[in-house]
Protein backbone atom coordinates (compact mmCIF):
# COMPACT_ATOMS: atom_id res chain seq x y z
CA UNK A 1 0.00 0.00 0.00
CA UNK A 2 2.95 2.57 1.12
CA UNK A 3 4.66 1.64 -2.51
CA UNK A 4 1.40 2.88 -3.91
CA UNK A 5 0.46 5.38 -2.22
CA UNK A 6 4.55 7.12 -3.46
CA UNK A 7 3.51 6.04 -6.85
CA UNK A 8 0.47 8.41 -6.74
CA UNK A 9 2.57 11.41 -5.33
CA UNK A 10 4.88 10.69 -8.31
CA UNK A 11 2.03 10.63 -10.76
CA UNK A 12 1.12 13.74 -9.46
CA UNK A 13 3.97 15.53 -9.75
CA UNK A 14 3.81 15.50 -13.64
CA UNK A 15 1.77 18.57 -15.02
CA UNK A 16 0.14 19.15 -18.37
CA UNK A 17 2.92 21.02 -20.75
CA UNK A 18 6.16 19.37 -18.84
CA UNK A 19 8.84 18.45 -20.57
CA UNK A 20 10.64 15.01 -19.08
CA UNK A 21 13.21 13.04 -19.68
CA UNK A 22 13.12 9.09 -20.27
CA UNK A 23 13.77 5.74 -21.29
CA UNK A 24 12.27 4.15 -23.77
CA UNK A 25 11.70 0.82 -22.29
CA UNK A 26 9.16 -1.43 -24.39
CA UNK A 27 8.32 -0.67 -27.93
CA UNK A 28 5.45 -2.97 -29.07
CA UNK A 29 3.07 -3.39 -31.78
CA UNK A 30 0.96 -1.21 -30.37
CA UNK A 31 2.09 0.91 -27.36
CA UNK A 32 5.51 2.53 -26.57
CA UNK A 33 5.89 2.30 -23.06
CA UNK A 34 8.55 4.84 -21.70
CA UNK A 35 10.53 5.03 -17.85
CA UNK A 36 10.39 8.97 -16.97
CA UNK A 37 12.01 7.72 -13.40
CA UNK A 38 10.50 7.22 -10.22
CA UNK A 39 9.52 3.86 -10.89
CA UNK A 40 7.31 5.09 -13.25
CA UNK A 41 6.16 4.96 -17.24
CA UNK A 42 4.15 6.88 -19.24
CA UNK A 43 2.42 5.51 -22.41
CA UNK A 44 3.23 7.05 -25.99
CA UNK A 45 -0.48 8.57 -26.84
CA UNK A 46 -1.98 6.21 -29.18
CA UNK A 47 -2.56 8.70 -32.08
CA UNK A 48 0.61 10.12 -32.38
CA UNK A 49 1.88 6.09 -32.54
CA UNK A 50 -0.88 5.14 -34.46
CA UNK A 51 0.81 8.34 -37.48
CA UNK A 52 4.17 6.98 -37.11
CA UNK A 53 5.59 5.32 -40.17
CA UNK A 54 7.30 2.10 -40.12
CA UNK A 55 10.57 3.45 -40.49
CA UNK A 56 9.82 5.83 -37.25
CA UNK A 57 8.61 3.05 -35.64
CA UNK A 58 11.81 1.06 -36.37
CA UNK A 59 13.85 4.09 -35.39
CA UNK A 60 12.74 3.86 -31.31
CA UNK A 61 14.77 1.05 -29.72
CA UNK A 62 14.62 0.12 -26.10
CA UNK A 63 17.32 2.27 -24.09
CA UNK A 64 17.01 4.66 -26.33
CA UNK A 65 17.06 8.54 -24.13
CA UNK A 66 14.44 10.89 -24.93
CA UNK A 67 12.38 13.52 -24.12
CA UNK A 68 9.14 13.75 -23.73
CA UNK A 69 5.72 16.20 -23.37
CA UNK A 70 3.30 15.28 -21.04
CA UNK A 71 0.20 15.49 -22.77
CA UNK A 72 -2.06 13.98 -20.00
CA UNK A 73 -0.34 13.69 -16.21
CA UNK A 74 -3.65 11.33 -15.86
CA UNK A 75 -6.18 9.89 -18.37
CA UNK A 76 -8.99 7.45 -18.06
CA UNK A 77 -6.59 4.20 -17.08
CA UNK A 78 -4.72 6.17 -14.86
CA UNK A 79 -1.57 6.34 -17.69
CA UNK A 80 0.91 9.42 -17.83
CA UNK A 81 0.11 9.92 -21.50
CA UNK A 82 3.67 11.54 -23.65
CA UNK A 83 4.27 12.97 -26.66
CA UNK A 84 7.29 12.43 -28.48
CA UNK A 85 6.76 14.65 -31.26
CA UNK A 86 5.16 17.67 -29.38
CA UNK A 87 8.43 18.06 -27.17
CA UNK A 88 10.51 18.09 -30.33
CA UNK A 89 8.34 20.70 -31.41
CA UNK A 90 8.68 22.65 -28.41
CA UNK A 91 12.76 22.40 -28.50
CA UNK A 92 12.65 23.45 -32.43
CA UNK A 93 10.28 26.94 -30.98
CA UNK A 94 13.03 27.24 -28.68
CA UNK A 95 15.63 27.14 -30.98
CA UNK A 96 13.81 29.64 -33.77
CA UNK A 97 13.68 31.96 -30.68
CA UNK A 98 17.56 31.40 -30.24
CA UNK A 99 18.51 31.69 -33.72
CA UNK A 100 16.15 34.90 -33.74
CA UNK A 101 17.80 36.50 -30.38
CA UNK A 102 21.45 35.62 -31.82
CA UNK A 103 20.85 36.57 -35.66
CA UNK A 104 22.25 33.77 -36.70
CA UNK A 105 22.69 32.45 -40.14
CA UNK A 106 21.47 29.04 -40.71
CA UNK A 107 20.49 26.78 -44.16
CA UNK A 108 17.18 25.17 -44.81
CA UNK A 109 16.06 22.90 -47.85
CA UNK A 110 12.98 24.82 -49.27
CA UNK A 111 10.12 22.16 -48.42
CA UNK A 112 7.37 23.70 -51.00
CA UNK A 113 6.15 27.12 -51.95
CA UNK A 114 2.73 28.95 -52.42
CA UNK A 115 1.13 32.38 -54.15
CA UNK A 116 2.88 33.97 -51.07
CA UNK A 117 6.48 32.80 -50.84
CA UNK A 118 8.42 29.82 -50.04
CA UNK A 119 7.91 27.17 -47.17
CA UNK A 120 11.18 25.70 -45.07
CA UNK A 121 11.08 23.99 -41.74
CA UNK A 122 12.92 24.36 -38.69
CA UNK A 123 13.07 21.21 -37.37
CA UNK A 124 9.31 20.54 -36.92
CA UNK A 125 8.10 24.18 -37.46
CA UNK A 126 6.91 25.15 -40.29
CA UNK A 127 9.08 28.66 -41.31
CA UNK A 128 7.90 31.07 -44.31
CA UNK A 129 9.77 32.89 -46.43
CA UNK A 130 7.36 35.64 -48.17
CA UNK A 131 8.68 36.32 -51.16
CA UNK A 132 9.57 40.17 -50.89
CA UNK A 133 12.60 37.96 -48.31
CA UNK A 134 14.19 36.04 -51.20
CA UNK A 135 17.74 37.49 -52.47
CA UNK A 136 17.71 39.30 -55.82
CA UNK A 137 19.66 36.48 -57.68
CA UNK A 138 16.90 34.67 -57.85
CA UNK A 139 15.44 37.80 -60.42
CA UNK A 140 12.26 36.32 -58.95
CA UNK A 141 9.14 38.00 -60.81
CA UNK A 142 6.52 38.68 -58.20
CA UNK A 143 4.07 39.03 -60.60
CA UNK A 144 4.14 35.49 -62.11
CA UNK A 145 4.21 33.76 -58.13
CA UNK A 146 0.78 32.08 -57.67
CA UNK A 147 1.66 28.99 -56.37
CA UNK A 148 1.29 26.09 -59.06
CA UNK A 149 4.19 24.25 -60.95
CA UNK A 150 4.66 27.18 -63.34
CA UNK A 151 5.30 29.81 -60.69
CA UNK A 152 8.76 30.98 -60.82
CA UNK A 153 9.25 29.39 -57.40
CA UNK A 154 8.82 25.87 -57.99
CA UNK A 155 12.25 25.74 -59.25
CA UNK A 156 13.71 26.73 -55.61
CA UNK A 157 11.64 23.56 -54.05
CA UNK A 158 14.27 20.84 -52.81
CA UNK A 159 17.20 23.86 -52.86
CA UNK A 160 19.79 24.72 -49.73
CA UNK A 161 19.12 28.10 -48.87
CA UNK A 162 20.73 30.19 -46.21
CA UNK A 163 18.09 32.30 -44.21
CA UNK A 164 17.48 34.71 -40.81
CA UNK A 165 14.92 34.30 -38.57
CA UNK A 166 13.04 37.42 -38.71
CA UNK A 167 10.21 37.01 -36.87
CA UNK A 168 8.94 34.07 -34.47
CA UNK A 169 5.44 34.27 -32.57
CA UNK A 170 5.11 30.55 -30.80
CA UNK A 171 1.73 31.46 -29.51
CA UNK A 172 0.32 32.39 -33.49
CA UNK A 173 2.04 29.85 -34.26
CA UNK A 174 4.00 32.28 -36.58
CA UNK A 175 8.03 31.71 -38.00
CA UNK A 176 9.12 34.31 -40.97
CA UNK A 177 12.41 33.58 -42.56
CA UNK A 178 14.66 36.14 -44.81
CA UNK A 179 16.86 34.63 -47.44
CA UNK A 180 17.54 38.55 -48.36
CA UNK A 181 19.38 39.66 -44.65
CA UNK A 182 20.97 36.28 -44.25
CA UNK A 183 23.03 37.40 -47.84
CA UNK A 184 23.07 40.19 -47.28
CA UNK A 185 25.50 39.85 -44.12
CA UNK A 186 27.33 36.32 -46.12
CA UNK A 187 28.42 39.24 -48.64
CA UNK A 188 29.73 41.59 -46.00
CA UNK A 189 31.66 38.91 -44.40
CA UNK A 190 32.58 37.64 -47.55
CA UNK A 191 33.91 40.65 -49.17
CA UNK A 192 37.27 41.06 -46.81
CA UNK A 193 37.83 37.55 -47.65
CA UNK A 194 37.17 38.20 -51.28
CA UNK A 195 39.13 42.05 -51.09
CA UNK A 196 41.95 40.48 -50.10
CA UNK A 197 42.68 37.73 -52.32
CA UNK A 198 41.27 39.76 -55.54
CA UNK A 199 43.59 40.81 -58.20
CA UNK A 200 42.88 43.20 -61.57
CA UNK A 201 43.17 41.27 -64.13
CA UNK A 202 41.27 38.63 -63.38
CA UNK A 203 38.41 36.46 -65.26
CA UNK A 204 35.63 35.24 -62.38
CA UNK A 205 32.10 34.15 -63.23
CA UNK A 206 29.07 35.81 -61.39
CA UNK A 207 25.55 36.16 -61.41
CA UNK A 208 23.53 39.75 -62.54
CA UNK A 209 22.28 40.75 -58.99
CA UNK A 210 20.44 44.79 -59.87
CA UNK A 211 20.57 46.91 -62.43
CA UNK A 212 20.77 50.79 -62.17
CA UNK A 213 20.76 53.63 -64.63
CA UNK A 214 24.42 53.78 -64.31
CA UNK A 215 25.67 50.00 -64.52
CA UNK A 216 25.15 46.85 -63.21
CA UNK A 217 26.01 44.78 -60.33
CA UNK A 218 27.35 41.04 -60.20
CA UNK A 219 27.95 38.76 -57.11
CA UNK A 220 31.38 37.15 -57.88
CA UNK A 221 31.22 35.00 -55.06
CA UNK A 222 29.67 36.54 -51.74
CA UNK A 223 30.42 40.23 -52.72
CA UNK A 224 29.06 42.37 -55.31
CA UNK A 225 31.07 44.54 -58.35
CA UNK A 226 29.73 47.40 -60.22
CA UNK A 227 29.67 46.78 -63.96
CA UNK A 228 29.34 50.76 -64.94
CA UNK A 229 27.43 51.58 -67.96
CA UNK A 230 30.29 52.25 -69.97
CA UNK A 231 32.27 48.88 -69.56
CA UNK A 232 28.69 46.82 -70.55
CA UNK A 233 29.88 46.75 -74.13
CA UNK A 234 32.02 48.04 -76.37
CA UNK A 235 28.70 49.61 -78.11
CA UNK A 236 26.78 52.78 -76.62
CA UNK A 237 24.80 51.04 -73.77
CA UNK A 238 21.62 53.81 -72.47
CA UNK A 239 20.44 51.35 -69.93
CA UNK A 240 22.08 47.78 -68.68
CA UNK A 241 18.98 45.55 -69.33
CA UNK A 242 19.93 46.02 -72.86
CA UNK A 243 22.58 43.77 -72.27
CA UNK A 244 22.12 41.68 -69.06
CA UNK A 245 19.60 40.21 -67.55
CA UNK A 246 18.56 39.82 -63.54
CA UNK A 247 19.84 36.35 -62.25
CA UNK A 248 21.72 35.98 -65.61
CA UNK A 249 25.21 33.96 -65.68
CA UNK A 250 28.26 36.21 -66.69
CA UNK A 251 31.84 36.19 -66.85
CA UNK A 252 33.69 39.46 -66.41
CA UNK A 253 37.07 40.65 -65.65
CA UNK A 254 37.86 42.42 -62.48
CA UNK A 255 39.38 45.98 -63.69
CA UNK A 256 39.84 47.69 -60.17
CA UNK A 257 40.39 46.70 -56.62
CA UNK A 258 39.42 49.42 -54.15
CA UNK A 259 40.72 47.48 -50.33
CA UNK A 260 39.61 50.56 -48.78
CA UNK A 261 36.23 51.75 -49.94
CA UNK A 262 35.69 47.89 -50.22
CA UNK A 263 34.58 48.34 -54.13
CA UNK A 264 34.96 46.41 -56.91
CA UNK A 265 34.89 47.56 -60.45
CA UNK A 266 34.68 44.70 -63.57
CA UNK A 267 34.56 44.68 -66.76
CA UNK A 268 31.98 43.16 -69.58
CA UNK A 269 33.02 43.86 -72.63
CA UNK A 270 36.95 43.58 -71.72
CA UNK A 271 36.50 40.05 -72.47
CA UNK A 272 35.09 40.86 -75.86
CA UNK A 273 36.55 41.70 -79.12
CA UNK A 274 37.41 44.86 -79.51
CA UNK A 275 35.28 46.01 -82.80
CA UNK A 276 37.26 49.55 -83.59
CA UNK A 277 40.18 47.52 -84.28
CA UNK A 278 40.00 46.23 -87.70
CA UNK A 279 37.37 49.06 -88.38
CA UNK A 280 39.24 50.86 -91.46
CA UNK A 281 39.00 47.69 -92.76
CA UNK A 282 35.78 46.92 -92.58
CA UNK A 283 34.28 50.58 -94.01
CA UNK A 284 35.48 53.27 -96.80
CA UNK A 285 34.92 56.66 -97.08
CA UNK A 286 32.17 57.40 -99.32
CA UNK A 287 30.81 53.22 -98.81
CA UNK A 288 27.11 52.50 -98.23
CA UNK A 289 25.99 50.11 -95.58
CA UNK A 290 22.65 49.46 -94.09
CA UNK A 291 22.51 50.99 -90.06
CA UNK A 292 19.94 50.96 -87.22
CA UNK A 293 19.57 54.18 -85.38
CA UNK A 294 19.67 53.14 -81.81
CA UNK A 295 19.10 56.79 -79.91
CA UNK A 296 18.66 60.79 -80.65
CA UNK A 297 20.38 63.64 -79.58
CA UNK A 298 20.02 67.05 -80.28
CA UNK A 299 23.02 67.42 -82.52
CA UNK A 300 22.11 63.83 -84.65
CA UNK A 301 21.23 60.69 -84.49
CA UNK A 302 23.40 57.51 -83.86
CA UNK A 303 22.76 54.52 -85.72
CA UNK A 304 24.83 50.71 -85.49
CA UNK A 305 26.08 49.19 -88.21
CA UNK A 306 27.34 46.32 -89.08
CA UNK A 307 26.19 44.98 -85.82
CA UNK A 308 28.44 46.22 -83.23
CA UNK A 309 29.97 49.96 -84.65
CA UNK A 310 27.77 52.64 -83.76
CA UNK A 311 28.12 55.93 -85.49
CA UNK A 312 27.12 59.58 -85.69
CA UNK A 313 24.89 60.87 -88.48
CA UNK A 314 24.93 64.29 -87.79
CA UNK A 315 21.67 66.67 -87.85
CA UNK A 316 22.87 68.15 -90.80
CA UNK A 317 23.19 65.02 -92.78
CA UNK A 318 19.53 63.68 -91.56
CA UNK A 319 17.91 65.73 -94.40
CA UNK A 320 18.30 68.86 -96.80
CA UNK A 321 15.57 70.85 -94.98
CA UNK A 322 16.51 72.22 -91.49
CA UNK A 323 15.01 69.57 -89.04
CA UNK A 324 15.08 68.00 -85.64
CA UNK A 325 16.58 64.45 -85.40
CA UNK A 326 13.36 63.38 -84.13
CA UNK A 327 11.51 65.17 -87.00
CA UNK A 328 13.23 62.91 -89.28
CA UNK A 329 14.00 59.36 -88.29
CA UNK A 330 12.97 57.12 -84.50
CA UNK A 331 15.00 54.89 -83.01
CA UNK A 332 14.71 51.72 -84.54
CA UNK A 333 14.71 52.50 -87.95
CA UNK A 334 17.05 50.90 -90.52
CA UNK A 335 18.45 53.47 -92.84
CA UNK A 336 20.91 53.00 -95.92
CA UNK A 337 23.98 55.20 -94.97
CA UNK A 338 26.86 56.82 -96.53
CA UNK A 339 29.94 57.14 -94.46
CA UNK A 340 31.55 60.14 -94.44
CA UNK A 341 34.42 60.56 -91.92
CA UNK A 342 36.33 57.61 -90.14
CA UNK A 343 38.17 57.96 -87.25
CA UNK A 344 39.36 54.16 -85.57
CA UNK A 345 41.85 56.21 -82.77
CA UNK A 346 38.65 58.01 -81.36
CA UNK A 347 36.78 55.31 -81.83
CA UNK A 348 34.35 57.38 -84.45
CA UNK A 349 32.37 57.06 -87.72
CA UNK A 350 30.58 59.77 -89.32
CA UNK A 351 27.76 58.95 -91.31
CA UNK A 352 25.15 60.28 -94.28
CA UNK A 353 21.48 59.84 -95.04
CA UNK A 354 21.01 62.55 -97.40
CA UNK A 355 24.27 61.82 -99.50
CA UNK A 356 23.19 58.02 -99.52
CA UNK A 357 21.59 58.29 -102.87
CA UNK A 358 22.85 56.27 -105.51
CA UNK A 359 23.47 60.04 -107.30
CA UNK A 360 26.23 61.30 -104.96
CA UNK A 361 29.15 60.70 -106.44
CA UNK A 362 31.47 63.34 -105.04
CA UNK A 363 33.47 61.69 -102.37
CA UNK A 364 36.00 64.92 -102.14
CA UNK A 365 33.00 66.86 -100.88
CA UNK A 366 33.44 64.21 -97.75
CA UNK A 367 36.73 65.40 -96.78
CA UNK A 368 34.90 68.84 -95.58
CA UNK A 369 32.29 67.00 -93.14
CA UNK A 370 35.50 65.53 -90.86
CA UNK A 371 35.12 68.90 -88.69
CA UNK A 372 31.28 68.68 -88.55
CA UNK A 373 31.40 65.12 -87.46
CA UNK A 374 33.96 65.69 -84.70
CA UNK A 375 31.47 68.56 -83.13
CA UNK A 376 28.77 66.58 -83.10
CA UNK A 377 30.37 64.19 -81.20
CA UNK A 378 32.42 66.50 -78.79
CA UNK A 379 28.73 67.70 -78.12
CA UNK A 380 27.23 64.38 -77.12
CA UNK A 381 30.10 63.29 -74.96
CA UNK A 382 30.62 66.48 -72.54
CA UNK A 383 26.91 65.35 -71.91
CA UNK A 384 27.44 62.26 -71.26
CA UNK A 385 30.44 62.78 -69.24
CA UNK A 386 28.12 65.01 -67.40
CA UNK A 387 25.24 62.61 -66.51
CA UNK A 388 28.01 59.95 -66.35
CA UNK A 389 29.38 62.36 -63.44
CA UNK A 390 26.29 62.70 -61.85
CA UNK A 391 25.62 58.79 -61.29
CA UNK A 392 28.62 58.01 -59.97
CA UNK A 393 28.34 60.72 -57.00
CA UNK A 394 25.25 59.27 -56.63
CA UNK A 395 26.21 55.85 -56.50
CA UNK A 396 28.96 56.37 -54.29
Amino acid sequence: MLDLLEQADDHRKFQRGDVVSGTIAFVGEHEVLIDVGAKFEGVLASREFGQMSGDERKALSVGDEVECLVLNPEDRDGNLVLSLSQARLGQDWDEAERLNSAGDMFEVAIGGHNKGGLIAYVGQVRGFIPASQIDRRHAVDRSQIDGTQDSPLAGLVGQPMWVKVIEVDRRKNRLILSEQAAMRERRRQSKSDLLDNLEEGQVVNGVVTSLADFGAFVDIGGADGLVHLSELAWNRVGHPKEVLQLGERVRVKVITVDRERKRIGLSVKQLQPEPWSDVADRFQIGQLVTGTVTRLTDFGAFARIDGDVEGLIHRSELSNEDQRPEEVVAAGDELTLRVIRIDPERKRIGLSVKRAGADFDDLSALEALGALVDEGYEAVEALERGANGEAAAEAS
